[in-house]
C-alpha cells in the first residue's frame, strides 16, 4: 500500500529555512505501526497524522522516526498550512492531541498553536549539564537557572552567556541522551539573550528521539517564553525567536504571551509561516 505524505518547512524566515515536517491527511485508516513506519521513512524530526475527532475539529498525532510524542509545534503549523490549502479560512480551530485539546489560530499567512499552561519542574545543577555540552559553568548566563519546563513537552532550558558560545557548542549526544532519560525530558533547549531584533537565539538537541539538532522547535520556544516571564524578563506581548542558525537553517518563531493581573500565564501561543508544499509517496 502506498501513502501520500506532504512535506513542507514550518517557521520559515522570509520563505527560507524553517523545520521540515511530514503531514498525512485523513490518516484514520493507518495503524500505529504504519504511522511509525511512515515517520521513519520520511525521516524528518516529526510527521503529523491528521484524523477525525469526536471532541475537536481535528485530531493530530505526531511521530518522530523512533516513537510517538504528545505534541509538535512545527508539524502543527505545517499541517494547518496544508489544511488551509483545502479551503479552510481564517479562524480558531480546536485540535485533539495527547497533550490535550488545544487551539490553532489562522490569521492571514500566520498560523498559531496554543499550548498547555506552563509547568516548572526541577532546577538542575550546572555541573551535570555543562559536561555534556563541553562548556564551562562560566559560559552559562548565571542570572537564570537550568530548569525543566513544559508547555506540552518537557525540555531542559539552558541559558548561555552569548551567541558565540552558543553557536560553537559541539555537544556530547550520548551524554545528553543519558541525562534526557534520567529526567524524563525530550531534550535540551539552549538560548542566549545576546541578540539583536529578536528576544533570543536558540539551539535544540533531542538525541533521545533520534533528533540530534532541530532547526525550529515550537513547543520549546513556548516553554522558553514562559520561563523568561517567570524570571521577570518578559511580560504580555509578542516575541520573536530565531533558531537553526548554527545549522545554516535559520528559522523564525513567534510567541504570544498573555499574562493576567496576578502575573500568571493565561495563554501561550507559538506561530509562524510555512513554505512550499511537496509530495512523497511512501510504501507501507
Amino acid at each position: 500500500m502506498e501513502c501520500k505524505v506532504y512535506t513542507l518547512n514550518a517557521f520559515t524566515k522570509q520563505s527560507k529555512g524553517g523545520n521540515p515536517a511530514g503531514v498525512v491527511l485523513q490518516s484514520d485508516f493507518l495503524s500505529d505501526e504504519q504511522m511509525q513506519t511512515i515517520a521513519r521513512k520520511v525521516g524528518f524530526s516529526e510527521t503529523a497524522f491528521v484524523q477525525h475527532s469526536k471532541v475537536a475539529d481535528y485530531m493530530i498525532r505526531y511521530f518522530t522516526p523512533v516513537q510517538e510524542v504528545d505534541l509538535c509545534g512545527h508539524a502543527t503549523i505545517a499541517a494547518f498550512q496544508l489544511i488551509r490549502q483545502t479551503g479552510v479560512g481564517n479562524g480558531i480551530y480546536k485540535i485533539e492531541t495527547k497533550a490535550g485539546i488545544l487551539e490553532v489560530v489562522i490569521e492571514s499567512e500566520y498560523i498559531y498553536l496554543s499550548q498547555a499552561l506552563p509547568t516548572f519542574d526541577k532546577v538542575i545543577e550546572p555541573d551535570e549539564i555543562v559536561q555534556s555540552l563541553y562548556i564551562l559553568e562560566t559560559d552559562l548566563n548565571l542570572e537564570f537557572p537550568i530548569q525543566i519546563v513544559s508547555t506540552g513537552l518537557r525540555d531542559i532550558i539552558i541559558p548561555i552567556k552569548n551567541k558565540e558560545i552558543l553557536h560553537n557548542i559541539q555537544p556530547n549526544f550520548q551524554e545528553i541522551t543519558t541525562i534526557s532519560k534520567k529526567y524524563n525530558v525530550i531534550g535540551y533547549h539552549l538560548f542566549t539573550l545576546d541578540t539583536e531584533r529578536v528576544i533570543a537565539s536558540c539551539r535544540n538537541f533531542a538525541p533521545l528521539y533520534d533528533i540530534l539538532e532541530e532547526s525550529a522547535t515550537g513547543t520549546s520556544n513556548g516553554a522558553l517564553t514562559c520561563y523568561l516571564h517567570k524570571y521577570k524578563a518578559l511580560g504580555s506581548g509578542s516575541y520573536l525567536f530565531v533558531q537553526g542558525e548554527a545549522m545554516q537553517q535559520s528559522s523564525l518563531i513567534i510567541t504570544r504571551l498573555l499574562v493576567n493581573t496576578h502575573d500568571s500565564v493565561d495563554r501561550i501561543e507559538v506561530g509562524g509561516t510555512a513554505g512550499e508544499i511537496q509530495i512523497q509517496h511512501i510504501e507501507i
